[in-house]
């Protein structure tokens, strides 16, 4: 095969089970893998970013039709002012340069979360990047930012004027997000964090040791093989 016909696996070939199309990760780590290089916490953040990026091209390559990334939550403020501010600062400058490639790759951005604490200024961009690529199909990146599961839960039923299941979940942030067939966290943390709990129900969760700059394509690819190999019953048998 020449490279010209080359192709990546598809997520269901990378360990014959059912595919996950609907991923979502908790980018744990960025911190810690500055303080490990002598870096600022800022700088930590921007390699996240650049790992952001470059795994969301690979799920994309992977058959991934949603990609979900926890990038700054409702409890991240109680974070160092000069953190909180370089986080706003890099968020603003990334969204104006990246978002026409993502456009020209075919991804569709959402933002998920509370926009009340964020500036009007990061507010008009955030739209602006949704409306550029509102119809592009290839993936949908989902960016939950001054997000938290319990925020959108209480946000939900503030709106929610009663019905079904499928009624609530119209009140959700991004009602049509697909609940994700698996949760990703890196950094060695065993835990959720007040993520996603409504669409987490049945998720697979899948804990990596990796802190989020060092999560490699290896590390997806071995992550969505893990997710192929289970068994999901939804309560059944």
């Amino acid at each position: 095969m020449d490279a010209a016909t080359e192709r990546a696996p598809a997520a269901d070939e990378l360990a014959g089970g059912p595919a996950a199309r609907y991923v979502a990760i908790i980018t744990d780590g960025n911190g810690r893998w500055a303080r490990a290089r002598g870096l600022s916490v800022n700088e930590g953040h921007d390699a996240g970013a650049d790992t952001v990026k470059a795994r969301l091209r690979d799920a994309a390559e992977l058959g991934v039709k949603e990609f979900t990334v926890y990038s700054f939550s409702t409890e991240n403020w109680s974070r160092p002012a000069d953190e909180v501010n370089g986080l706003m600062e890099m968020f603003s400058r990334r969204i104006a340069s990246e978002t026409p490639e993502l456009h020209e790759e075919g991804v569709r951005m959402r933002f998920i979360g509370r926009r009340e604490r964020i500036s009007p200024e990061l507010v008009e961009r955030m739209a602006w990047a949704e409306s550029l690529t509102a119809a592009n199909g290839r993936i949908t990146l989902f960016v939950a930012f001054d997000y938290g599961g319990r925020a959108e839960i209480l946000d939900a039923a503030r709106r929610f004027k009663g019905g079904s299941e499928a009624d609530f979940r119209n009140c959700l942030y991004a009602p049509e997000m697909h609940d994700p067939d698996v949760i990703i966290r890196t950094s060695g943390e065993q835990r959720l964090s007040n993520y996603l709990l409504w669409q987490s129900a049945y998720s697979e969760l899948v804990f990596r040791p990796e802190l989020w700059p060092d999560f490699t394509r290896e590390a997806l690819e071995e992550s969505l093989a893990e997710f192929a190999r289970r068994r999901r019953r939804f309560g059944g048998r």
